[in-house]
C-alpha cells in the first residue's frame, strides 16, 4: 500500500520531461500573450487574427489545424488566467534573451496589425516587455523591426 501511494505521489510531483509537452506549453504561453495583445484595444480585427495565425504557423512550424487548436486553447487560457504571470513566468523560465525579444516583436506585430496602436496596446506592450525582462533598447528595436516588416514607420 505504502509503495503504491508513494509511486502515485511521485507521478504527481515528478517534473515533466516530455519535450512535446514542453514545446506545447511554450507555444501556449506565447499564443496566450498574443491573444491578450489582440484583445487589448477591445476591437479584434481580422488583420490581427490573421497576423496571429501567420505568426504561430511560421514561428512554431504548425499547420492550419494545429494553429486552430492552439489559438482556441490560448483564447481559453487567456480568458481564465488571473493575469499575465502564468505566461510570462513560463517564457522567462525557458527562453533566452533573444527569444524573449522575438516574443516582444511578435506582440508588436499584433499591435500594429490593424494599422494603429492605441494607449491600451502601448501600456500592455510595456508591461509585458517588463515582465519578460526585455530592456528598453531591445523593446524599441523589436518595435522598429515589426514596423519595418509591416512597411510602417509611424508610432
Amino acid at each position: 500500500m505504502i509503495p503504491s501511494l508513494r509511486s502515485f505521489l511521485n507521478t504527481l510531483t515528478a517534473p515533466d520531461t516530455d519535450a512535446q509537452d514542453e514545446a506545447v506549453s511554450l507555444q501556449l504561453a506565447t499564443a496566450a500573450l498574443l491573444v491578450e495583445m489582440m484583445r487589448a484595444d477591445s476591437d479584434v480585427s481580422p488583420a490581427e487574427t490573421d497576423s496571429i495565425r501567420r505568426l504561430l504557423a511560421n514561428d512554431f512550424h504548425l499547420d492550419t489545424e494545429a494553429v486552430d487548436r492552439l489559438l482556441d486553447e490560448a483564447q481559453t487560457e487567456a480568458r481564465e488566467a488571473p493575469g499575465y504571470h502564468p505566461f510570462t513566468s513560463r517564457l522567462n523560465q525557458d527562453l533566452d534573451a533573444a527569444q524573449k525579444v522575438r516574443v516582444v516583436e511578435c506582440l508588436w506585430s499584433i499591435a500594429l496589425a490593424d494599422g494603429q496602436i492605441c494607449a491600451h496596446e502601448n501600456h500592455l506592450m510595456r508591461k509585458l516587455a517588463d515582465l519578460l525582462h526585455v530592456s528598453h533598447g531591445d523593446y524599441i528595436a523589436a518595435k522598429a523591426r515589426a514596423q519595418a516588416a509591416r512597411g510602417n514607420s509611424t508610432d
